[in-house]
């Protein structure tokens, strides 16, 4: 597990426009988000990401970059983002079960029609300098935080200029 005011684990991760995002390569005016979903099996997934394309904008006004990220395959990825409304979310894919336990996110064996194995949700709010601000990971697909109480957050975070909380 991260802790808040540490400096989180190098990503680079492929995007289904065929890039490379790096998360040393950003430079947020105040924040990057990170969402991490359980893949195009998840239809809790396809409304939380959908959701975040309807406030996509609502979170670049407030300096914070966004990117959404499964272990999902390419061909697969590149299938959520032609089927899903999330057109505008840099969508990343090929996440390894290394990375995401280096990340703290949980790991569940599939069931059904689901991959082989996947991580359950995560969101990370990460400074500029790359160090974890806010994390919330989840062990189910339920219960992930709603993306008014994240804009709200933030809103407070940069009014009060609040530092980063569960670092000791």
């Amino acid at each position: 597990m991260i802790k808040p005011r540490q400096k989180a684990p190098e990503l680079a991760i492929k995007l289904v426009n065929d890039t490379t995002w790096k998360l040393s390569d950003q430079s947020p005016e105040n924040f990057t988000m990170i969402l991490f979903y359980r893949g195009k099996h998840c239809p809790v997934c396809k409304s939380q990401l959908e959701e975040l394309q309807k406030k996509l904008d609502k979170f670049i006004q407030r300096g914070v970059s966004v990117i959404a990220i499964s272990t999902d395959t390419a061909e697969v990825a590149k299938a959520t983002h032609d089927e899903w409304d999330i057109s505008d979310i840099p969508l990343g894919y090929g996440l390894s079960i290394e990375e995401a336990r280096a990340w703290g996110l949980f790991i569940s064996e599939g069931i059904n029609n689901e991959p082989k194995h996947f991580t359950e949700p995560g969101l990370f709010l990460l400074t500029p300098e790359q160090t974890v601000y806010w994390e919330s990971i989840q062990s189910m697909p339920f219960g992930r935080p709603g993306f008014n109480d994240v804009l709200g957050g933030i809103d407070y975070i940069l009014k009060a200029d609040y530092p980063a909380r569960g670092e000791a």
